[in-house]
């Protein structure tokens, strides 16, 4: 795992630790249900970046017999509990808490400790955000924003991104929440500022959802890799042609490749051997991250026919 993660991570963890002890004392001394609210999302983004942590660390662990291919998946496995937690416990809570306080409204005290803690929340929310964006800007090359959230197999970055972006919206939702129910003399607002609060975790725990469960699945290399392998394939003399090839994220960084290549029928299983050698040699020198390689020789006959048997009984089966 990239240092430059877990710093992202580690920036994360301090501030949402900080900010939650000042929103809870801050919510208990004025009454405010949405900095009670505010107060549960940055005890829940700490526990998440715990857990991801938590999940970079198994991720590291190395193959062994009951999991030849390592444990990299661990690590999309524990993002996705990150989205479930912030679904179940961030927004579950910030929503019932100002359902409550909007059936049975009590005006804020003393606001003015609000607005001071969410200035400081904002402050270390800010910072935390510009390391998470400064590390997510330097893997996302040429890519749109959305386009790079989609084809990352990383979740480390993006997840810690959203956390804190919802959290800064979470911060002008709960300022804008005590001031109008301040000005206004309506303290139902602030329940609804909470309610607010909790529609946006649930968003971003959805998203978050999205991605993991793509990651977790099983996805394939990106297109520009793939396409890299195949004109490598195409330039040596010795492979008449690439039948198939399937790739699979084990990891963000552990890249599993299966392919089905078509060997000249001249060479003898001895040179076709030392073919595939190169062949792996190549690749993974140019493509560290492909740990694994299979080679399957096989003819393009007998691929299509097999190919066509397969397609025959999944339609048979559905």
């Amino acid at each position: 795992m990239a240092s430059g993660d877990k710093k992202v991570v580690y920036a994360a963890l301090l501030g949402n630790s900080l900010i939650a002890v000042s929103k809870f004392v801050v919510a208990s001394i004025t009454g405010s249900s949405v900095m009670f609210s505010e107060g549960i999302h940055s005890l829940v983004d700490s526990g998440n970046q715990c857990l991801i942590l938590f999940g970079m660390k198994r991720a590291r662990k190395p193959a062994d017999e009951k999991h030849p291919f390592g444990y990299g998946m661990e690590l999309y496995f524990w993002t996705f509990v990150v989205a479930i937690m912030i679904f179940g416990i961030g927004a579950g809570i910030s929503v019932y808490e100002g359902v409550h306080s909007i059936r049975h409204p009590e005006p804020v005290e003393a606001p003015i400790w609000n607005y001071a803690v969410i200035t400081l929340a904002l402050v270390f929310e800010g910072a935390a955000w510009w390391v998470a964006f400064r590390e997510f800007q330097r893997t996302r090359g040429k890519q749109s924003l959305f386009g790079a959230v989609k084809n990352s197999k990383d979740p480390t970055v993006f997840t810690i991104l959203f956390e804190d972006s919802a959290a800064m919206l979470g911060l002008l939702i709960a300022f804008i929440g005590i001031f109008c129910a301040q000005y206004f003399n309506m303290p139902v607002l602030d329940g609804v500022a909470s309610v607010g609060v909790g529609l946006v975790l649930a968003l971003v725990a959805i998203l978050l959802a999205i991605e993991s469960k793509g990651l977790l699945i099983g996805e394939g290399a990106t297109p520009q890799l793939v396409a890299s392998v195949r004109e490598m394939v195409s330039d040596d003399n010795r492979i008449t042609g690439l039948n198939e090839i399937l790739t699979m994220h084990m990891g963000p960084r552990d890249i599993l490749l299966a392919a089905s290549v078509d060997f000249d029928d001249r060479l003898t299983a001895d040179l076709v051997e030392d073919a595939i050698t190169d062949f792996e040699m190549a690749i993974k020198a140019r493509f560290p991250e492909i740990k694994r390689i299979f080679i399957e020789a096989q003819s393009w006959r007998q691929h299509q026919s097999d190919a066509v048997r397969t397609t025959s009984l999944q339609a048979g089966e559905a």
